[in-house]
């Protein structure tokens, strides 16, 4: 007799990528809000937590010795070295213990991490978030009002290189309207959860009684 279909729906890795000012973190909160049954991947970080961060709730704040340690062990799916400071990664355990409770997680990363992810965890299902013109990325960056006009402009020029890579992405979500794009990211979830590529061994049918 032929294989029945059998699809149960399979925890996902999520990754949301995009330049600086993209609004990935935003839609990545409001996709938490909308779907508390997913895990969110906390980076490690070197630096010191900032006003009310905790660790273990906001990051996994850890030494410079720590990082390295880690990174050398091959701990990490991607890691960077931010301003040629603080380091960052997404520690790799994290997300294979969340996919193992049966919990899909979502992780928010720049584009250079997005590629590493690509190379390190293929499975993930990438998702490039962008609005729709340059013009409104340089506005978030300046509303933020967080950074200097120098780094505003490393920011765009960054952003330029970064915006040619949507290719290599699973998904592209415009981001100009936080709702809009957060039904767009429930609706690629689900059909990422239907993908017969993805699906497990149809369960075993029950045997028949013995006479």
């Amino acid at each position: 007799m032929a294989e029945y279909p059998f699809l149960p729906a399979p925890a996902l890795f999520i990754v949301l990528s995009g330049p600086s000012g993209a609004g990935k973190s935003t839609l990545m909160r409001r996709f938490l809000e909308r779907n508390p049954g997913v895990d969110r991947c906390l980076s490690v970080t070197t630096r010191a937590p900032r006003g009310e961060e905790r660790d273990g709730v906001d990051y996994h704040f850890v030494s410079d010795a720590e990082f390295t340690r880690r990174r050398e062990n091959n701990e990490f799916l991607e890691w960077a070295q931010v301003f040629g400071r603080h380091g960052y990664a997404t520690p790799r355990a994290g997300v294979v213990a969340s996919l193992n409770a049966g919990r899909s997680v979502i992780k928010d990363v720049d584009v250079q991490g997005g590629a590493q992810i690509r190379a390190s965890f293929p499975a993930a299902v990438q998702v490039f978030v962008v609005p729709s013109s340059r013009a409104e990325i340089e506005r978030r960056l300046r509303t933020r009002a967080t950074d200097t006009e120098a780094q505003i402009a490393r920011r765009l020029a960054e952003a330029d290189a970064e915006l040619a890579q949507w290719r290599a992405y699973d998904h592209l979500i415009l981001s100009d309207e936080l709702e809009a794009a957060a039904l767009d990211l429930d609706a690629i979830v689900r059909a990422e959860r239907l993908r017969i590529s993805r699906a497990g061994p149809a369960p075993a049918s029950p045997s028949s009684p013995s006479p």
